[in-house]
């Protein structure tokens, strides 16, 4: 089969390389996976340059989200075990993670779906308490994970003020639901903030970037408000003057997702069910801004690291003729 591997740590677009091997065997408890469409995510590049939180041995296949079909024919989503990631022809996942792929999305949709939208649930609802009525301030909103975030904010009827970083990603935004949209280029986010919720700030602050971005929703989040810090696409990981949060009242809350798969695996099954009936709904649709031949699979993962990307971009190894994916 061919794959993408990594042999040394670097730069996604230096250090992928497509190469023919043997397919993966699984081991006990996991299940041989064809790869359907693999979804691109920020953790694939940090893999490759060997900052992940994982550090799978080398040589490896990164794509940690993918729709595929088992050997009885079923379509599924699912995390695949490292080092078998999803850029390649097959994968190997373990069979307790694998997810029935809903029938409504496509196979790059559903590719999709798990990861960001997963984190966004868990984020918004376990963690932070969203109510109906309350502002939701969602940064990098026009991005795969903010775009999950602004989706599920307005299915729990939230007002939803999405952050992003030029025109066309504020077109984005707007169009997938927020009520404001602030472009950081151009516009004070603290100020944009405030005046846009009367003064009070946000309820819920989602934050994957980090950086200037938690410096401002630390300085508009309402009385008894939560941040809810996903991540640090930015890659400037804050230090909380944890001072300013007592005066001031408000949370910071940790999400680390990938826990809940080892803590409470049926919390993460009952999540997907909600996702799975949001999306049968039409109140949830990953949005799959580009579908990548399997040729350029290093190249996309350069490019959602770099943030110059909006939606998904979702890797299509082998479609079939006349298959969308």
């Amino acid at each position: 089969m061919q794959a993408w591997r990594v042999h040394r740590n670097g730069e996604p677009s230096e250090v992928m390389r497509l190469e023919e091997t043997d397919r993966p065997t699984p081991g006990p408890g996991q299940l041989l996976l064809r790869v359907r469409a693999a979804n691109v995510n920020f953790p694939d590049a940090l893999l490759c340059r060997g900052h992940y939180q994982v550090r799978p041995p080398l040589p490896f296949t990164p794509g940690v989200e993918i729709c595929a079909e088992t050997e009885d024919g079923r379509r599924v989503i699912a995390t695949p075990a490292l080092p078998h990631g999803g850029f390649a022809e097959y994968a190997v996942a373990d069979e307790a993670a694998v997810l029935p792929a809903p029938e409504t999305l496509d196979d790059a949709e559903a590719a999709a779906l798990h990861i960001g939208y997963q984190t966004g649930w868990f984020g918004l609802h376990r963690r932070a308490g969203l109510r109906e009525g309350e502002t939701l301030l969602v940064h990098a909103a026009a991005g795969g994970v903010g775009s999950a975030a602004v989706q599920l904010g307005k299915a729990a009827g939230a007002r939803v003020i999405g952050v992003v970083g030029g025109a066309d990603k504020a077109a984005v935004a707007r169009a997938l639901g927020c009520d404001t949209v602030v472009d950081r280029h151009t516009d004070d986010v603290v100020t944009a903030v405030k005046e846009a919720t009367g003064g009070s700030g946000a309820d819920v602050v989602y934050d994957p970037v980090g950086g200037p971005a938690y410096a401002a929703s630390a300085k508009c989040v309402a009385f008894e408000g939560r941040i809810v810090v996903v991540g640090f696409a930015s890659g400037d990981i804050p230090a909380p003057a944890l001072n300013h949060a007592l005066v001031k009242n408000y949370a910071i809350l940790g999400l680390h997702w990938g826990l809940y798969n080892r803590k409470d695996p049926a919390a993460v099954r009952e999540c997907h069910d909600t996702l799975t009936a949001h999306a049968a709904k039409g109140l949830i649709k990953p949005l799959v801004s580009e579908r990548v031949p399997f040729a350029d699979a290093a190249s996309a993962v350069r490019r959602v690291a770099d943030g110059t990307t909006t939606g998904r971009l979702v890797v299509l190894p082998g479609a079939p003729e006349g298959d969308p994916r």
